[in-house]
């Protein structure tokens, strides 16, 4: 539940709240709103466009987009490339971190440096001719591509240069680098879990359903704690596509199955509220409407009055937007009235 300036001074204008009131909590929730120092504020303007294309470009440049020319350097040129990309781009980072003020250049160019880390592992591993017991992943670009056991240290790699970086640099963006980079491992911890390179597609999801899952523990761990910035966002997106990726591509013939498939993403609809994220309601929404799909489809093929039950649902389920929008007030002091405790303390603090 959130309320506006506007709606503050329309309940001091109705005589709700007195003047003094008013100006004390508009001071109290200026200093709540207020982030640390070091997080930069969140903005979107000609200049961040710029910055941000940059950035993505390098990153691209030297990942996705790499040539196989570029892999026919040879391991130890790839790791060395990779190293003074990385120096360069922190010495730059830094500079405009700390001496510039520039945070949101300067946060960019530090995950342009984490994101370096995949090309120096992959650059070592070629030179040494070590993929931990399974072949070769191929080229650089093909981390970005294919699923390959060989590639579980360039993103264990990427996680520990993105938590070293967010210790001296707060950028949000950097925990994006960290979120892809564990998204990739829910789908390559496959090989090592199953102690063989071939593995069955459900195999496959089981895994990327646990991994998403633990991805979301500790996305709700740095939502219920951080302090300014968000830095749990991606976190929480990567771990929804990795869990929820893998649960609506799991295969099954039972109706029951996906009844409960449906229910799950209706619950991802009530946690949405709950956390106050939108990620878990797109998700839901998308898993809701896959399962009416498959209703018309198979369930109700030959219906006559199923699209217009549907129909029905839909206007029903806008209508209860509308009363929820109208009354989320009185439904916010209801839950924190009637939940218990312990499970309002489980709410992040920008939920509450």
């Amino acid at each position: 539940m959130g309320y506006s300036d506007e709606d503050l001074r329309a309940a001091r204008d109705s005589g709700a709240i007195g003047a003094g009131e008013f100006e004390r909590l508009m001071a109290f929730l200026a200093t709540r709103r207020a982030a640390p120092a070091d997080v930069p504020v969140a903005r979107f303007d000609a200049a961040h466009l710029f910055w941000y294309a940059g950035a993505l470009i390098v990153i691209g440049a030297m990942g996705l987009f790499t040539t196989v020319a570029f892999s026919q350097m040879g391991g130890k040129a790839l790791t060395a490339c990779a190293l003074a990309y990385a120096v360069a781009f922190t010495l730059a980072g830094h500079h405009l971190w700390h001496r510039r003020n520039l945070k949101t250049p300067g946060g960019l160019l530090i995950a342009v440096a984490v994101s370096m880390a995949p090309l120096a592992v992959y650059g070592a591993q070629d030179a040494l001719d070590w993929w931990g017991g399974f072949a070769k992943g191929g080229t650089v670009r093909d981390f970005y591509i294919w699923i390959k056991g060989s590639w579980v240290f360039m993103e264990i790699a990427t996680v520990v240069a993105g938590a070293v970086a967010l210790r001296f640099y707060r950028f949000p963006f950097i925990v994006a680098i960290i979120a892809v980079a564990l998204w990739f491992m829910s789908m390559d911890l496959t090989p090592w879990v199953f102690g063989k390179a071939e593995f069955t597609w459900e195999a496959k999801c089981r895994v990327s359903e646990v991994v998403g899952l633990a991805i979301l523990a500790v996305a709700w761990a740095v939502d219920y704690r951080q302090r300014g910035g968000d830095f749990a966002f991606w976190l929480h997106l990567f771990g929804m596509m990795a869990f929820w990726g893998a649960l609506t591509s799991t295969e099954s013939n039972s109706e029951i199955a996906k009844a409960a498939y449906c229910l799950l993403n209706v619950g991802l609809l009530l946690l949405a509220v709950f956390l106050s994220r939108r990620v878990y309601a797109v998700f839901g929404a998308l898993g809701v409407t896959l399962y009416l799909g498959h209703l018309a489809e198979v369930v109700f093929k030959d219906s006559l009055l199923f699209p217009f039950a549907l129909s029905l649902i839909g206007v029903a389920l806008i209508a209860v937007g509308l009363v929820y929008h109208r009354r989320q007030a009185a439904i916010a002091a209801w839950i924190a009235a009637n939940l218990p405790g312990v499970v309002l303390r489980l709410r992040p603090a920008h939920a509450r």
